[in-house]
């Protein structure tokens, strides 16, 4: 897909597609018809171009990470940046109960606008490819595939975000699709959406000839995540009311499809290079030097580099949270703290020598080091620091430490020498993926599912594959004299389904910290409001401008459906429960 983006010199024209229904009845010079373009070789340009819609989001209306939604809005992650009024739609999200319906045009409203702006991508090509005669179009089936994939895909985040979403496919009419409602009982709309995934399940091959387009694999790897999903049953005030037992052995059914394997080191998932590895079932891709005018890199993160260095220079959003830090403790046995890990913080203040274990004999996960930016120690396997290019993170690089800490972020960031690397004034973009599902991802959901259907000694194995390839993830340079202070291992048995399902839990924490998995994880569980004002009556104790924050259950599961969006339909789409 790195290659055929470079094709990407037609979706320019694509933005005038949105708004032409009311026009004239004419062409004007540059606008696309499903007429003037119904040809094999324009439509796959036109399935190039609803590619990159899923990858054309921005700082302020993400649609790849979901630093903002899934990790901020959670435990894992605080927003970070120069104090709360610094883009400050993200501390609303991050307090709760300051998120309200109208909010502009930044973050979930614009969210909403280019996700559907992806949808009305696809649903362009499938309309101009369904006219297409088969004997002229040989690919005609695969690329109906493809491009349903993308727009289950855009369905699938949408409703993750919002709950309440209309589902519009390409054979609606404008006037059809202005009294499509997003009021449909939830499982019926994830049906909707798996639809979708079905088409391309069937009728996509299991490998591409061109890496990057969607496949059987990864149709298998969705369906398994959307059964998930859809297991856990929803009423209208978001409580967990069945979770059901069919759905589940779906997703074992799913997994059990997906061919993939864990990379050998887990550092490799977020380094330049390793893109489209083994491990990456699912991601959306970028491009440097493609011959574009300003290549495909992605500055969806482009706010979150460490901020008082030359190095990066700006902006210092989304920093670890210390209960985060903390979960990454391990016992003696080398298993992780399940319950108490966070009555003590982890690491000692010492701003003269750096941050050092806060007592003799203790011991963490060496993922902690891969996820986490922490005075003292390497920043991106850079440790030698009689070498000009190696970085070791310093307390200067936070930007407000008096509100938000030491803590950085490091999976999404990249070294600034690599070849990857892009820099616009003082935002960074890199041309490296971003993963949407992970192997690690498949194994934990069948893991998960097993656990659920009383099936826990099935899941032991699966858990601990992942612990072991932790273990295994200690050979780049982490930390001076890491061997005093890494102890992982492997559970010897899961005593109950109780433990095993705590087990699962804290495991998906440790392996998806601060991938923007959290906040959605403990949705699905119907466990956010216990979970996060549990942390929020601790945190609040370190980090003041937390004072005030609480969720509120029932509300603040999900985004209120944008305020402009109710009104533009008149009230054909219904707000979320509490808002």
């Amino acid at each position: 897909m790195k290659n055929i983006l470079n094709y990407l010199v037609f979706s320019s024209l694509f933005f005038l597609l949105i708004a032409c229904s009311d026009f004239l009845e004419y062409d004007p010079k540059g606008v696309l018809s499903s007429q003037n373009v119904s040809s094999p070789s324009n439509a796959e340009s036109l399935v190039i171009a609803a590619y990159a819609g899923i990858g054309n989001d921005e700082m302020i209306g993400p649609l790849t990470s979901m630093w903002v939604y899934g990790s901020v809005r959670s435990d894992d992650a605080y927003k970070g940046g120069g104090g709360r009024s610094d883009v400050d739609v993200i501390d609303r999200y991050e307090q709760y109960n300051l998120t309200i319906p109208d909010m502009g045009d930044q973050m979930a409203p614009r969210t909403w606008t280019n996700y559907y702006k992806a949808i009305s991508r696809a649903n362009f090509a499938l309309r101009v490819i369904n006219e297409i005669p088969e004997q002229e179009y040989e690919a005609k089936t695969i690329r109906q595939a493809e491009l349903r994939f993308l727009r289950a895909h855009s369905h699938f985040m949408l409703k993750l975000i919002f709950k309440k979403i209309p589902i519009i496919t390409e054979e609606l009419t404008q006037d059809e699709i202005a009294q499509v409602t997003n009021d449909v009982p939830n499982d019926e709309l994830w049906e909707l959406i798996a639809q979708d995934f079905l088409f391309a399940y069937e009728n996509l091959p299991q490998v591409q000839d061109e890496v990057g387009r969607a496949n059987r694999n990864a149709a298998a790897a969705y369906l398994a995540k959307l059964r998930l999903y859809q297991a856990y049953e929803q009423n209208e005030q978001h409580q967990v009311t069945n979770i059901n037992r069919s759905r589940l052995e779906e997703v074992i059914a799913y997994a059990d499809e997906v061919q993939g394997a864990l990379e050998s080191d887990y550092g490799n998932n977020y380094l330049d290079g390793f893109d489209n590895g083994p491990e990456s079932i699912w991601a959306v891709q970028f491009s440097i030097n493609d011959g574009t005018v300003v290549s495909r890199v992605s500055y969806v993160t482009g706010l979150n580099s460490p901020h008082g260095t030359d190095l990066y220079g700006c902006c210092g959003f989304h920093l670890a949270s210390q209960n985060m830090v903390n979960a990454f403790k391990t016992n003696s046995q080398g298993l992780p703290e399940l319950d108490g890990f966070n009555s003590q913080s982890i690491f000692n203040v010492v701003t003269t020598g750096g941050i050092t274990p806060l007592a003799p004999g203790q011991t963490i996960d060496p993922r902690l080091d891969h996820t986490v930016g922490i005075p003292g120690r390497p920043f991106k396997y850079r440790n030698n620091v009689t070498n000009p290019g190696d970085m070791i993170y310093n307390f200067s690089w936070a930007r407000d430490p008096g509100v938000y800490g030491y803590f950085g972020n490091m999976k999404e960031q990249q070294a600034p020498d690599c070849s990857c690397y892009v820099k616009e004034g003082p935002f960074i973009g890199t041309s490296k993926n971003i993963d949407f599902i992970r192997f690690a991802d498949v194994l934990l959901f069948k893991a998960e599912a097993l656990i659920q259907l009383d099936r826990w000694n099935e899941a032991l194995p699966i858990i601990n594959q992942i612990r072991s390839r932790a273990a295994q993830s200690t050979q780049r340079p982490l930390a001076a004299g890491a061997s005093d202070f890494y102890n992982i291992s492997t559970y010897e048995s899961f005593p109950n389904k109780d433990f095993a399902w705590k087990a699962l839990k804290f495991e998906r924490r440790l392996e998806f910290a601060m991938e923007g998995h959290r906040f959605f994880d403990l949705v699905r569980w119907g466990e956010a409001a216990q979970v996060l004002n549990a942390y929020l009556d601790v945190e609040k104790e370190r980090r003041d401008f937390l004072s005030n924050a609480r969720f509120t259950a029932g509300r603040d599961e999900y985004y209120p459906i944008p305020q402009r969006e109710i009104d533009f339909t008149r009230g054909v789409y219904k707000q979320n429960a509490g808002y």
